[in-house]
């Protein structure tokens, strides 16, 4: 990887953001983002990235991605699966911090879809650009992990009741109607719409995710006992597990038929963790969720993880698979 676009993301706003947060609550200091301010953050973050996505997905033709679509299906429901059950069960974590880890590993980061991408350009086997819509689909694993946390809790805690209620309950909630609504607002729109709205959904975007990511990492902070406690467990869950992801990742899309460069960036991205759209998803349906435990697991220790050694390693699977395969 080119040791500028390495540097560029390990020293990125987001990055620093988080961790200032981190340091502003250990030492105490008198910062805070009030409770509303951090809504409303949140209401636009999920707005703004459905829209985008929308935009995304409607410029890719259905026959473009019919060979990868399967995959990104079968990986939305694999990845959430992976994360809740070892969340769960191997690490030992309750059931809202499990679903607010399978939001997060479930989803994917579009800073390491930015590198992926830049890292298959530079080895000559760029991706093609439908994979882009495909990463946008996965999104939906957020919608997914969220409705299992629900059905999850509710057989917990002996509340009787259809999946179909738990599905309606899950997605008339605040961030997946704004996540969802925003994905078929920005598909219908058409391009000439987007562009009247684009100066704020888009071009504000990165400010106001620098501005939730750092009360993410006072919040991060102030339950930084709690994450201590699961810590070696999830310093590998957080490593382990994204391996996993992208080891499948880069197999189905293999066996679909994509090409290596295309084949990487997906196994890339399911190796990936959400600490953008999830984090907010998370928030608004599971409030209770740590977010000492899943934020800290995503952007502290998967996220430089990725960024140093797990791209590198996702794309020498996706060529192990080219080879064993064909």
């Amino acid at each position: 990887m080119p040791t500028d676009i390495l540097i560029q993301n390990l020293v990125s706003p987001i990055t620093l953001a988080f961790l200032l947060g981190i340091f502003a609550t250990l030492i105490k200091s008198d910062l805070e983002i009030p409770e509303p301010v951090i809504k409303i953050f949140a209401i636009y973050l999920l707005f703004s990235i459905g829209l985008q996505g929308g935009q995304e997905l409607a410029g890719v033709r259905l026959t473009d991605i019919a060979a990868g679509l399967g995959v990104t299906f079968a990986l939305i429901f694999l990845l959430l699966g992976i994360a809740f059950l070892t969340a769960r069960y191997a690490v030992g974590l309750g059931i809202k911090d499990a679903a607010g880890v399978a939001a997060l590993y479930g989803s994917v980061s579009s800073v390491t879809f930015a590198v992926a991408q830049s890292f298959a350009k530079g080895m000559g086997t760029e991706m093609a650009g439908y994979v882009t819509g495909l990463v946008a689909l996965l999104e939906l694993g957020i919608l997914v992990a969220l409705f299992y946390g629900r059905l999850a809790l509710a057989r917990d805690n002996g509340v009787k009741g259809s999946h179909g209620s738990l599905l309606i309950e899950t997605l008339r909630g605040r961030g997946l109607v704004l996540l969802g609504g925003g994905l078929i607002i920005g598909a219908a729109i058409g391009e000439a719409n987007f562009k009247r709205i684009e100066p704020f959904f888009v071009e504000l975007f990165r400010g106001v995710l620098v501005l939730f990511i750092l009360e993410m990492g006072m919040a991060a902070a102030r339950q930084m006992r709690d994450f201590a406690v699961a810590g070696p467990r999830m310093l590998a869950f957080a490593i382990v597990v994204p391996m996993l992801n992208g080891l499948i990742g880069t197999l189905l899309a293999t066996l679909a038929g994509l090409p290596l460069g295309s084949a990487f960036v997906i196994g890339a991205v399911a190796a990936s963790a959400s600490y953008i759209d999830a984090p907010a998803a998370v928030r608004a349906t599971f409030p209770e969720a740590n977010p000492g435990i899943y934020l800290t697991s995503s952007l502290g220790i998967t996220f430089p993880f990725m960024l140093i050694a797990g791209i590198p390693i996702v794309y020498e699977m996706a060529r192990f698979w080219r080879a064993v395969i064909g």
